[in-house]
């Protein structure tokens, strides 16, 4: 019973810090790692799978959002919306491969369901790019260079 609660929490970490919460997965995946008591490919599908899921769901938000803009309490004004829709049409989808950056990372898949991004384009950009920063992670914390 522990050891899915290990991996729950894992996952709720990922896809916690997926959304625009400030949480870091990292820490918890590194913590896990060193301990060395689970295997490492479940621990990076585990990580990947929330925080992929965590970015769908921003970008599910971003599909929705704009019926609501122009209303006193929407978070953004029209500046800033077509400042951030500009940005993407300048670089396209391919922006997504930054989504696993801190602080920009999430707003990006949430611009990307605002500008209608693909399903399929969103999920492979996103999944490379969120896999590859746990497995970049995996690799310096292990000392597999």
């Amino acid at each position: 019973m522990l050891e899915y609660s290990i991996y729950l929490g894992l996952f709720l970490s990922a896809f916690g810090a997926a959304s625009l919460l400030p949480l870091q997965s990292e820490a918890v995946l590194v913590a896990l790692l060193l301990a060395g008591e689970q295997p490492v490919t479940a621990l990076l599908l585990v990580a990947s799978l929330g925080n992929v899921l965590g970015a769908v769901l921003n970008a599910a938000l971003g599909r929705g959002i704009e019926r609501f803009h122009g209303r006193r309490w929407f978070p953004v004004d029209d500046r800033q919306l077509a400042r951030a829709k500009a940005g993407y049409q300048r670089y396209g989808r391919w922006s997504l491969l930054l989504s696993w950056m801190p602080v920009i990372g999430d707003p990006l898949t949430l611009v990307a369901g605002v500008m209608r991004e693909p399903w399929w384009s969103f999920l492979l950009l996103v999944t490379l790019a969120k896999a590859g920063r746990y497995l970049a992670l995996a690799a310096i914390t292990l000392g597999w260079f």
